[in-house]
């Protein structure tokens, strides 16, 4: 069995800072750490799908690794609209994973899965991108392993979530995304961040899902029109992929604790 953690959207600020003011970022993610790390079983690995910190700055990165690097598990990561690029790459660099220049993009095997990480910043946008060099890398990859089953990480989700807010600043490139993957029939999920929210849609012949923030949601609005977008103090998750048997399973673990199990059985 091989468990994988997915945490997103931590928003880290500086110290002091509106947003720790308003929503204690710092402490929302040193809360989760804590709930991965008292999980029985223990992840085998934790993804942080984007938008790290919210302001892309390196006193942001440096709070950010001193409440990562508490993890038992390893950790990977990948830059959200938020995120520097730069910034990123040097916050992160003794973990060996990131490429020194260009895309951070990557791939890892965790245990009997494989992962394909992918870099949608469009600096300066809240919107992603997946330019040609991006989607012929990620072609490219998929292509090493067909027989190794696959989970793509990336922030902005490759389809539409009904939410108008969110999806005004969606993924250009979603579409090429989809035909890409659709060749490649080992993948097994696609995993994001972006949108505050869990949300699962069928991208082919694959799941493609978002995590919930560790802090504050998107509010669930699906009027077609006149739909506002707001943040909601909503109880704080992760989601734990879970390969065994063959099969993947995705569960929703709350951070929040709401008191002791009552055993029925």
């Amino acid at each position: 069995m091989t468990v994988i953690a997915q945490i997103s959207d931590f928003h880290v600020g500086k110290a002091g800072s509106a947003i720790e003011a308003d929503a204690d970022t710092s402490g929302a993610l040193a809360r989760a750490v804590d709930h991965l790390n008292h999980l029985d079983p223990r992840p085998d690995a934790v993804l942080c799908s984007g938008d790290l910190v919210d302001a892309g700055s390196a006193e942001e990165y440096g709070r950010l690794r001193a409440i990562l690097d508490r993890l038992a598990p390893p950790f990977y990561v990948i830059p959200g609209n938020h995120d520097d690029r730069d910034e990123l790459r040097r916050a992160m660099a003794d973990r060996g994973y990131l490429p020194d220049r260009g895309f951070l993009h990557y791939v890892v095997d965790l245990g009997e899965l494989r992962v394909v990480a992918l870099d949608t910043l469009l600096p300066g946008a809240p919107s992603g991108r997946l330019c040609s060099e991006r989607l012929a890398w990620l072609d490219a990859r998929l292509a090493e392993r067909p027989d190794r089953p696959t989970i793509v990480v990336q922030h902005h989700p490759p389809f539409a979530t009904g939410i108008g807010g969110m999806d005004a600043m969606g993924l250009d490139g979603a579409d090429r995304e989809r035909e890409i993957v659709a060749r490649h029939r080992q993948v097994e999920r696609i995993v994001c961040g972006h949108v505050h929210r869990n949300i699962v849609r069928r991208v082919g012949s694959t799941i493609a899902m978002t995590c919930a923030s560790t802090t504050l949601h998107v509010e669930l609005d699906l009027r077609e029109r006149g739909g506002r977008l707001a943040l909601v103090p909503e109880p704080p998750c992760c989601l734990l992929h879970v390969w065994r048997a063959g099969e993947l399973v995705t569960h929703t673990s709350y951070i929040e604790a709401f008191g002791p199990a009552r055993v029925v059985g």
